[in-house]
């Protein structure tokens, strides 16, 4: 099979090409997804979990990208749940070779069933920006309808998620970030928008119930003084160095998980959620797409045949 590689952990992605791999082993508790669509992070190839398996032990080389969409191509013995032939999305772990490539290995547990009528290019933008928003306003945040909540960083992929999931529950969402994102923020659900070029944002703001920042430095600083009493300031870029009045702080990476992602995947069916797809590329172009991907609109999606 074909898969992108980066072959040099000093030089990831410089190292990068397509080539012919060898075809994923499926362990206990595995499927092989043939991959329809995928996604990555920029940056993810400086991630420490890129380089070593779950033993800490070294490994090169690797497949990035950890989003993926596709049909069960084969179940592992011992894997309960899915079945050969079945339409998944899903997350997959950092310590394995990703989704950049015509088949991978993943854990049944990362991946939900995918509806007949969800578009898999659309699908494979979903699982990184829909769980992070997902676990960062409901299971760390606890955001409940009628509460309020900031979220930094709104014309962003993961910010974006979170507005549009905030308001569908029945929050009053304020959006942040640069002026040239504010009609982005205000059409994705935003009551209001908030520029963080102004030098008295929390001016703006008032008091909220829940902060999620996907911004970190000075803006997380400065957040802890527009939480209500109690409230929750969760942040997926650094861990918070001020904490609110009796409220909670704290900082999170997403973790797979079907049922959380399979709530994300219902509300993109219902039209409740929209990813934002920048560009959709081959397989082949993938090494380019990594090394140009930074500071681009969108999620760069690419397409397997």
């Amino acid at each position: 099979m074909r898969a992108v590689r980066a072959h040099d952990r000093d030089a990831p992605v410089d190292s990068l090409v397509a080539e012919e791999t060898p075809y994923p082993y499926a362990g206990e508790g595995d499927v092989v997804v043939k991959v329809r669509a995928a996604c990555f992070t920029p940056g993810e190839l400086t991630w420490p979990a890129s380089w070593v398996d779950r033993a800490g032990r070294p490994r090169s080389p690797v497949v990035p990208g950890h989003e993926v969409s596709g049909e069960v191509a084969e179940v592992a013995l011992g894997t309960t749940g899915l079945s050969v032939g079945q339409r998944v999305t899903g997350l997959t772990d950092w310590n394995r070779d990703g989704t950049l490539a015509e088949y991978v290995a993943v854990e049944a547990r990362n991946l939900t069933p995918l509806p007949a009528d969800v578009d898999p290019v659309r699908a494979a933008a979903l699982p990184m920006p829909g769980l992070t928003a997902w676990q960062g306003l409901f299971v760390h945040g606890r955001l409940r309808t009628g509460q309020s909540v900031l979220v930094h960083g709104a014309g962003g992929g993961v910010g974006m998620a979170a507005t549009q999931l905030a308001r569908d529950a029945g929050a009053r969402v304020l959006g942040s970030g640069r002026a040239k994102s504010r009609d982005l923020v205000l059409e994705l659900g935003a009551e209001e928008f908030v520029d963080l070029e102004q030098p008295a944002w929390e001016e703006a703001v008032g008091l909220v119930d829940l902060v999620f920042d996907a911004v970190g430095g000075t803006v997380l600083d400065r957040s802890a003084a527009v939480l209500r009493a109690g409230g929750a300031l969760i942040s997926i870029s650094r861990p918070p160095t001020v904490r609110p009045e009796d409220g909670l702080a704290m900082y999170f990476i997403v973790e797979p998980d079907r049922s959380h992602l399979a709530q994300v995947v219902d509300r993109h069916r219902q039209g409740r959620l929209r990813p934002l797809v920048g560009s959709v590329r081959p397989l082949a172009e993938a090494p380019d797409a990594l090394r140009t991907k930074s500071g681009t609109a969108g999620k760069t999606v690419i397409a397997v045949e």
